[in-house]
């Protein structure tokens, strides 16, 4: 027998973070059904659960702000033609727009056929104190920053993009200076990435600690009472990351859903487990190079902004959620209050990214636009947590949709990575590359 044939081929990190996902799920259904002895619950639930998804949550974010500057920099400062940075720019914001408008759009109808929330007995301890929206023209002045290093230790991911953006501009325009920092900052960007590699052969672990933490404290019982509500989001999440993706793929791209979908599976199992699109950046960022085969100048440019500006999954949350709360309350809308609803979030993507809680205050200004309580938002909280899950998976879906199109359209896609049958090898050779470095 040959030696190969006696080497036992790895596990793929994509499956190892799927395990994990699963028995995480059955453990914390499984803690909730037994109801554990305080003590237990404190020290697993509350204590060694917490500190390993928080730990592991920290180290993904503590990635996000390097890799979107030295990513953006290196993106803008390759590309020779300031005019190919504002037709790149155009279309991605375009796309992003128009998917978010078709998600919200989807939702509405959806959700106007279907009712949840008709009949529904409201929560008389139901409550909700909703942050106060900033002002528009606020917001679009705030989108520049004044100090970038407060910007990047704020976290404020719109200044931090914009900075890039005038920074890699400057870079491309300088000529030799110009081109010997941008050489460092590609040198920097292979750094950040050995640092994801490293990072990720935790993951499994961290995926477990998160998952199991999430059910262990709310289980399936948190859906009984909102179950319509749920299901009809999970369909429309469903149908748009079925039908509306794979078709602008399909029609825009040219190129096979189920090959993308198949070669997505990392940063949406990322994004699924750690209901968070940041920390799911950098996979999103190795996806889109390595398995999608979009060139680093397009992906570098498209990925960052899709992870601050579009939001698909949440806009069909705030579609249903908007429709299950006036049904809730009684109270009828007009055509032109959900034509409104349809603007204000599609907008509101955009204007509210660099704001804690995005999700929930882009409901309120949603609620607010047409005149329904905003109080109302307490009603789906019990499951938003759940339901934050599968939004965030179908938000990395649509960045990485919107990340293939472009990239094709500027022929900056290869097709022949985006076809190529890896079946985890990706993973696996990060694997034996990372314990081959430590040795």
């Amino acid at each position: 027998m040959s030696t190969k044939a006696k080497e036992k081929k790895p596990m793929s990190l994509t499956n190892q973070v799927l395990i994990s996902m699963i028995v995480g799920l059955v453990v914390g259904v499984t803690l909730k059904q037994l109801g554990p002895p305080a003590f237990l619950q404190a020290w697993l639930v509350e204590g060694l659960l917490l500190v390993g998804g928080k730990i592991f949550l920290a180290s993904l974010k503590l990635l996000v702000v390097p890799l979107v500057f030295v990513s953006l920099v290196c993106g803008t400062a390759s590309l020779d033609d300031i005019k190919k940075l504002g037709r790149v720019g155009g279309k991605t914001l375009g796309l992003y727009l128009a998917t978010t408008a078709a998600a919200i759009s989807l939702a509405v109808v959806v959700a106007i056929a279907v009712a949840p929330g008709a009949g529904f007995e409201l929560s008389t301890t139901a409550t909700f104190e909703a942050k106060p929206a900033p002002p528009l023209s606020e917001t679009f002045i705030a989108i520049f920053p004044t100090n970038p290093i407060k910007a990047m230790a704020d976290g404020n991911m719109l200044q931090v993009i914009v900075f890039s953006i005038l920074f890699g501009i400057a870079l491309c325009i300088s000529g030799s200076p110009g081109k010997r920092i941008a050489d460092v900052f590609q040198d920097l960007n292979k750094v950040l990435m050995k640092l994801v590699m490293m990072i990720m052969m935790l993951a499994p672990y961290g995926v477990f600690c998160l998952i199991t933490k999430v059910f262990a404290e709310q289980g399936f019982g948190a859906i009984l009472p909102l179950i319509k509500y749920f299901l009809v989001v999970v369909l429309c999440l469903a149908i748009h990351a079925g039908i509306t993706y794979p078709t602008l793929l399909k029609t825009l791209a040219g190129l096979n859903p189920i090959t993308f979908f198949k070669n997505a599976r990392s940063p949406l199992l990322f994004a699924f487990s750690t209901a968070s699109s940041n920390a799911t950046l950098p996979v999103t960022l190795e996806t889109a190079r390595d398995k999608m085969g979009v060139d680093n100048t397009i992906s570098s440019f498209t990925i960052p902004l899709g992870v601050t500006i579009n939001m698909d999954g949440t806009a069909i949350m705030q579609g249903v959620a908007t429709v299950f709360i006036a049904q809730a309350y009684g109270i009828d809308l007009t055509i032109n209050d959900y034509v409104m609803v349809v603007v204000t979030a599609t907008l509101a993507s955009i204007g509210t990214a660099g704001v804690p809680g995005v999700g929930l205050i882009m409901l309120a200004m949603v609620l607010k636009q047409v005149g329904l309580p905003v109080e109302g938002i307490g009603l789906i909280i019990g499951v938003d947590r759940l339901l934050d899950m599968m939004r965030t998976a179908v938000n990395t879906a649509g960045d990485l949709t919107v990340t293939c199109i472009v990239g094709r359209s500027e022929r900056q896609l290869d097709a022949k990575v985006f076809n190529a049958d890896t079946s985890g090898s990706a993973d696996v050779n990060l694997q034996k590359s990372f314990h081959g470095a430590l040795k």
